[in-house]
């Protein structure tokens, strides 16, 4: 196995980790926050699931010699965000975050729960995922209104690079948010000080209340998301590079990671999609039964991310928040893009697909149960009416 590292692996592997982290970050960060976690409960949940990241990717690449990276689910958390605090706060958001984990496990036990998965549309599911991220990806605008002086460099930032080296887009946002933080934002005297206080994590044991609530509005959207935007592409991603790992063992896998890691806050783990092309890409190594390595690299490199979650955290705090959403939204902006596109190309369900990104984009919630399951109804409904009549 050693004789296959190279420094491409090792080179791609760090770079892949560190772009996962930083382009995707604030939207768990806001996820969770919405959700009614504290700084310190949001920073067990990244160590978490930066941990469990790296034990998965690390063992499967192994098992399996091909680069399989695992990631948090990014949507899921543009989805948290949207959605705001349910009923019995953060302790049923975490039931939630349980329940999600097993419904994935059972996707990979049973292959007719797989199927059901399925058989929802795909039109509908990118539409719900991209009414979803409609809200985060306004907040540019917003921070831009809020304070041009603050929020317009952080745009133009990610304007500039988006154009020719799109990876490091959202870095280059990042960047723009800690100089706008640092010149632009009056800071208290022992800041630094306690960032460096905070920059070690602890993990925070959440202990999960489970309701119909929690079930309906967050677990079984999150569920959906997660599969539609994660595992399922991921897996597609993989093919398309000439790998062809068994999808029932990892969905089960990243499913019991997720519910463990649920119980510490986080939000679930699952297979990569972006970054899992990094890892599978020539870059990698021009041998394709080599580039495994840059997924241990990368997977291994989370664990490190993870351990100085905690001064990220209480440093990002220190902005107004407008700021942080507005580098969350210019992540989502290329998959609010390519959801919106695969939810209207097919002509003959576009309506339906157009009432679920309304419903689910609105954020109104009806007898307690958020948008995004709403959409899903409404949707499925038209489809139903117009299948209906064109029999008729």
């Amino acid at each position: 196995m050693l004789k296959d590292f190279s420094v491409a692996a090792l080179f791609m592997g760090f770079l892949t980790a560190f772009v996962g982290f930083v382009s995707s970050f604030a939207v768990i960060v806001q996820g969770l926050a919405a959700m009614g976690a504290t700084s310190d409960q949001v920073a067990s949940a990244l160590l978490a699931v930066c941990v469990a990241q790296a034990v998965l990717a690390v063992f499967f690449s192994i098992r399996h010699r091909m680069p399989i990276l695992m990631a948090w689910t990014t949507p899921g958390g543009a989805l948290l965000a949207t959605t705001g605090m349910i009923d019995g706060g953060f302790p049923a958001a975490v039931g939630a975050f349980v329940v999600c984990g097993a419904l994935i496990t059972l996707t990979g036990l049973f292959p007719p729960f797989a199927r059901a998965v399925r058989l929802i549309p795909t039109p509908l599911a990118n539409a719900m995922l991209a009414g979803i991220l409609l809200g985060l990806c306004l907040a540019p605008v917003k921070a831009v209104a809020f304070n041009p002086l603050l929020g317009l460099p952080i745009v133009l930032a990610w304007m500039l690079v988006v154009t020719r080296f799109r990876l490091w887009a959202v870095p280059a946002a990042l960047l723009a948010f800690v100089l706008v933080l640092v010149f632009g934002v009056d800071l208290p005297a022992d800041a630094m000080a306690q960032v460096a206080d905070a920059i070690h994590p602890q993990l925070e044991f959440v202990e999960p209340v489970f309701t119909w609530h929690g079930f309906v509005s967050v677990a079984l959207p999150l569920f959906i998301v997660t599969m539609a935007s994660q595992n399922i592409p991921g897996i597609a991603i993989l093919k398309a590079h000439g790998y062809t790992p068994p999808p029932a063992p990892l969905f089960a896998s990243t499913g019991v990671f997720s519910a463990i890691v649920a119980l510490f806050g986080s939000v679930p783990v699952n297979l990569a999609a972006i970054t899992a092309a990094m890892c599978a890409s020539e870059d990698a190594h021009p041998d394709p039964r080599r580039r495994y390595w840059a997924a241990i690299v990368g997977g291994s490199a989370y664990i490190v991310l993870g351990l100085i979650a905690g001064g990220i955290i209480a440093f990002v705090s220190l902005a107004p928040p407008i700021l942080l959403q507005a580098v969350a939204g210019l992540a989502l902006i290329g998959a609010l893009s390519n959801a919106a596109h695969a939810a209207f190309q097919d002509p003959v369900m576009r309506e339906a697909a157009a009432i679920t990104f309304l419903v689910t984009a609105s954020g109104t919630t009806f007898a307690g149960i958020s948008g995004a399951f709403w959409g899903l109804v409404a949707g499925g409904l038209m489809i139903a009416l117009a299948r209906t009549f064109r029999r008729a």
